[in-house]
């Protein structure tokens, strides 16, 4: 049997496969990728206007992601199919293809980790979402936990309820600053029970 092509998730992914459904093979392994600095930092017009997590080295918390099957035949075509499933550009897919010894990521050291947890893995490769936090840009403010959630609470109708959804539906592995900060605030808290 060839050694598998493995997609890595920590968002809507594990519960929202949307168009890349028929392009995997398997169940989600939860818990089973390598741990990423991740942190709900994106403003995403996907689902709009909520925070919603990215791998952050800067504010993220090293936190497991999770594991599916790629049925593709190579590192380039489960980058395609991951890339069209986010709607973005194959540049914002990060990848390992250790058959031909090339990997890519925007984020400095985040190759290596995942190319050291494929060989342990037997796996040919890995890909991943690669977007970049845009908190920032989104909002004329760095990102920080207080300021996300000052954010949060600007939203209101449609948005706010895809943030409720959003952040309440990552897997409870996924906990970031942002999150552990919400499970403990009132305004969240009156939303969410």
């Amino acid at each position: 049997m060839t050694a598998p092509i493995l997609i890595l998730g920590y968002g809507s992914l594990i519960w929202d496969l949307d168009d890349l459904a028929p392009k995997v093979r398997g169940e989600w392994r939860i818990g089973a990728g390598p741990s990423l600095p991740l942190e709900f930092s994106r403003v995403s017009p996907k689902r709009k206007q909520s925070l919603v997590v990215v791998i952050d080295t800067d504010m993220g918390d090293s936190c497991p992601t999770h594991v599916i099957e790629s049925v593709r035949g190579s590192v380039a075509e489960a980058v395609t199919d991951l890339a069209a499933r986010e709607r973005t550009q194959a540049d914002h897919i990060g990848w390992v293809d250790r058959d031909a010894g090339t990997a890519y990521s925007r984020r400095d050291g985040l190759v290596e980790r995942v190319r050291d947890w494929c060989k342990a893995q037997g796996a040919r490769g890995a890909v991943w979402t690669d977007l970049d936090g845009n908190f920032s840009e989104a909002t004329g403010a760095p990102f920080t936990v207080a300021r996300g959630i000052a954010y949060l609470k600007t939203l209101e109708g449609d948005s706010l309820a895809a943030a409720l959804e959003y952040i309440n539906g990552a897997p409870q592995m996924t906990d970031t600053p942002l999150r552990r900060a919400l499970s403990l605030d009132p305004w969240w808290r009156s939303h969410t029970d």
